[in-house]
């Protein structure tokens, strides 16, 4: 089947058709560098992992380029209140990006260009703009784009010029001839990062950055351009102005957004306040319930953001490793000529659809545990792979050990004042065996107070005909 994509910028789905047979090339806005990434950020680069995976199991050559922007006002200003170098606050959190985003088992970017790599590009971008006479500079030395000159802007975000608005990163102000136009190049000012160009000492606006940085490492056009659903305006929408403007020819065949994650009735953002860090919320929950709870939305979709939506999450994972526990997979690949294979492919095939993939699973893990079968064990361990699930021993999942990207967890139990003691493996099977013990003797009130002490720190004990098994509730 073809696989169908939905495309903000004609409102419909559509057939992808890479430029290049079999080549699909994919371009998506990273991360500002001056603080650590939240779970907003997680939903929204959780959704391009999908899309990356999906595709290069249909067989497609994907180039993902994710960039990082390494130079911009919040990061500056970040860096002067801590009295660092701009590179010394990026460095930091670049690799503490890279981190989380292992954790959380993302496919790498097969390119990962900084803007500041970028500059020369970004330079010859801007004086292609002014030659076309889209750019000009202003009496405050930065060189601004001129929106109105580009007939086509607002068609992404599918709004007239008179119902726009400036965008939080657009400065308004009186050197400008529209409040719509916005900045390729800041001059110089005291102290801030700054590079040689013809109209003085500067640094690249925002919006260029990704422009050139895409059209360098892609080509002028790209098959996808994603990011999150704060960007269609004005970044975007600027981008296209920029690029197509330059080059006369489109930008991206097909633009994807993620749906926001939200808190209450707001995005999660760092603006807001309302927002957990990925790695604060590794170090309370397993990072494969993590995933599994960003993954099983549609990314097109809104989420909400509760704990409670959390354990949750871990609740409906734990009943399809459950299944593996219970009937040991065969090694193998996806076969795809079977029903449920099909299915699934089918779903991911229309726009994505994990919430209908992930049913699959979990119709797979009904058959696995009616039928015991190892080849259908074997489907549900290698259709949860293409998604990035289930590649975890289904027992250490189960009774909750944590991996090496969240060993700063700590195993908390209710009531318990040692926790770690009290959670360690060893107590566990001592206190099975007591109750082993107990039944074994006839004491089945002993056997039952020993079940319920537990229950109550979060451990399910499941009795079947080779004995005695936990996982943590």
């Amino acid at each position: 089947m073809t696989i169908h994509i939905y495309n903000t910028l004609t409102r419909r789905l559509e057939p992808l058709e890479p430029i290049e047979p079999g080549h699909v090339k994919m371009y998506v806005c990273g991360m500002t560098v001056y603080d650590y990434c939240h779970l907003g950020h997680g939903r929204t680069f959780a959704a391009f992992d999908i899309v990356v995976r999906w595709l290069r199991a249909r067989g497609y050559r994907v180039t993902y380029v994710r960039n990082i922007t390494d130079v911009d006002d919040k990061i500056i200003r970040r860096a002067a209140e801590n009295g660092e170098t701009t590179t010394a606050l990026t460095e930091r959190f670049i690799r503490a990006m890279h981190e989380d985003f292992a954790a959380l088992g993302f496919v790498p970017p097969d390119l990962e260009p900084r803007a500041t790599q970028f500059v020369p590009q970004m330079l010859g971008l801007i004086e292609l703009l002014e030659k076309k006479d889209l750019a000009y500079t202003a009496e405050d030395g930065d060189v601004n784009f001129a929106v109105r000159r580009f007939p086509g802007y607002g068609k992404l975000s599918g709004k007239s010029l008179d119902e726009l608005r400036a965008g939080e990163r657009v400065a308004v102000d009186a050197a400008k001839r529209d409040p719509l136009d916005f900045v390729l190049w800041k001059h110089a000012k005291p102290g801030e990062p700054q590079w040689p160009s013809k109209w003085g000492p500067g640094r690249p606006g925002w919006h260029i950055e990704c422009s050139a940085m895409a059209t360098a490492t892609l080509g002028r056009t790209i098959d996808i351009h994603g990011g999150g659903p704060d960007l269609v305006f004005p970044h975007h929408e600027n981008e296209i102005a920029q690029s197509e403007g330059a080059f006369g020819q489109p930008f991206a065949r097909i633009w994807m957004h993620a749906g926001a994650l939200r808190v209450g009735e707001e995005k999660m953002s760092k603006s807001l306040g309302n927002f957990w860090t990925i790695r604060d919320a590794l170090a309370k929950y397993d990072a494969e319930v993590l995933r599994f709870f960003l993954i099983r939305s549609h990314y097109r979709s809104q989420i909400a953001f509760t704990e409670n939506l959390i354990v949750e999450a871990r609740s409906a994972l734990s009943r399809l490793y459950t299944a593996l526990r219970d009937t040991p997979p065969a090694a193998g690949e996806v076969d795809w000529g079977e029903p449920h294979a099909q299915r699934f492919a089918a779903a991911m095939d229309d726009d994505f659809n994990t919430p209908v993939a992930v049913s699959v699973l979990f119709e797979l893990a009904n058959e696995v545990n009616r039928t015991k079968s190892a080849e259908l064990a074997r489907q549900l361990r290698a259709l949860g792979g293409v998604l990035g699930l289930l590649q975890s021993e289904p027992v250490a999942f189960l009774q909750g050990r944590r991996t090496e990207t969240s060993v700063s967890a700590r195993l908390m139990f209710r009531g318990s004042t040692t926790a770690e003691a009290i959670g360690a493996d060893s107590w566990i099977a001592s206190k099975i065996e007591q109750r082993a013990a107990a039944k074994k003797a006839k004491n089945y009130a002993e056997a039952d107070r020993i079940r319920a002490e537990l229950l109550a720190q979060g451990i399910v004990l499941e009795d079947g005909p080779s004995g005695t098994t936990w996982r943590r509730q």
